[in-house]
């Protein structure tokens, strides 16, 4: 599963403000147009329309329900609380900045998830999803204008998470690094050692990573107590050395980094890089990012404009696409010789 390549969807969820939300949020962040005017088809498109295999999500600490339902955007144009009933329930919410850029295209982390495995399971065949989640907190920012305030992440939220995803995947269908460990090995060393699952032990499932990388506060409570990440639901993103290490991420894959990437592709990560950023790359048409993220061999590459026509409000053709038509491909630095995109994921099962 480690030797293909696959598009993923950054801020999967994400839909631009409108009307007079928009104008609000452009009062609180003057700079907004220029890092939120996107917007992301439902989860079920983004699989099945735009061959996308790997899906962003923010999320929000909720615990007590309703938190974010009455965003500071609205109120200040005027209008009442989002007329959602999950969001007045207690649990994750997904949204890139509370307050200010709020629309989503599902609102809970349950609904998203919902969601992946309802097209997961009609489509049994398919190469692993991979789910990357970010913990996010509401910005001191919008707090002092009188926006939410969320809970500080702790263990229990962390707890959370993982129970929020096991009450949707049953652990057959996820891939965990409980699945990956050796006896005797710690994660890293299984992974480097051992191999990843085969693409067809791996078909049909979903795995989580947080990006929330490197030594801190998240990833060290997330690790207490479950060294190599032992009986949790979701991957860390472990620098290389470390015990949890298995997945990681190099956003730009330019310059020196593609050699940085695929160097570790090839002793065995996975490795999440982007091929644009909204929307600095589209403005200037970098389509050579594109080529230089696919060419790295990065297993995961991500883009805010998977499909043609998204980015011609800004009078581009720019697409981050895999080439041909095939969801997948054989990656280009450590498949072997004799993989063939087309035999990688069923036509009946896209």
């Amino acid at each position: 599963m480690n030797e293909i390549q696959f598009m993923g969807a950054h801020n999967a969820f994400h839909r631009e403000m409108q009307g007079v939300e928009l104008a609000e949020s452009i009062k609180i962040d003057p700079g907004y147009p220029s890092w939120g005017f996107y917007s992301h088809a439902s989860v079920p498109d983004l699989l099945g329309r735009q061959n996308v295999r790997a899906l962003e999500f923010d999320l929000l600490p909720d615990p007590d329900g309703g938190l974010y339902q009455h965003p500071l955007a609205r109120k200040r144009a005027g209008l009442g609380p989002i007329d959602d009933p999950a969001m007045a329930a207690p649990g994750m919410k997904v949204i890139h900045v509370a307050d200010q850029d709020y629309n989503s295209t599902c609102r809970t982390f349950v609904v998203c998830m919902q969601q992946v495995k309802t097209w997961s399971e009609d489509h049994p065949q398919h190469v692993p999803i991979i789910l990357q989640l970010e913990l996010k907190q509401t910005d001191d920012r919008w707090e002092q204008l009188g926006g939410a305030v969320s809970p500080a992440w702790s263990g229990k939220l962390l707890d959370d998470v993982d129970e929020e995803i096991r009450s949707v995947f049953s652990e057959s269908q996820l891939i965990t690094a409980d699945d990956l460990r050796r006896p005797g090995m710690t994660l890293e060393q299984s992974v480097l050692k051992k191999g990843w699952p085969t693409l067809n032990q791996a078909r049909g499932k979903v795995m989580f990573f947080f990006d929330n990388g490197g030594p801190g506060t998240l990833r060290d409570m997330y690790l207490d107590g479950h060294p190599s990440l032992q009986g949790r639901a979701v991957f860390t993103r472990g620098n290389p050395g470390d015990a949890d290490a298995a997945i990681t991420m190099v956003n730009d894959p330019r310059g020196a980094n593609e050699a940085v990437i695929r160097d570790l592709v090839e002793r065995g990560y996975i490795v999440r890089t982007r091929s644009d950023e909204p929307l600095k790359t589209v403005i200037g048409n970098e389509s050579s990012r594109v080529r230089t993220a696919l060419a790295s061999g990065a297993q995961m590459v991500t883009t805010d404009f998977p499909s043609v026509g998204m980015a011609a409000r800004y009078s581009s053709d720019f697409v981050a696409e895999l080439p041909g038509n095939d969801p997948v491909r054989c990656n280009p630095v450590t498949a072997p010789h004799n993989c063939h995109d087309s035999k990688l994921e069923p036509s009946s099962d896209r």
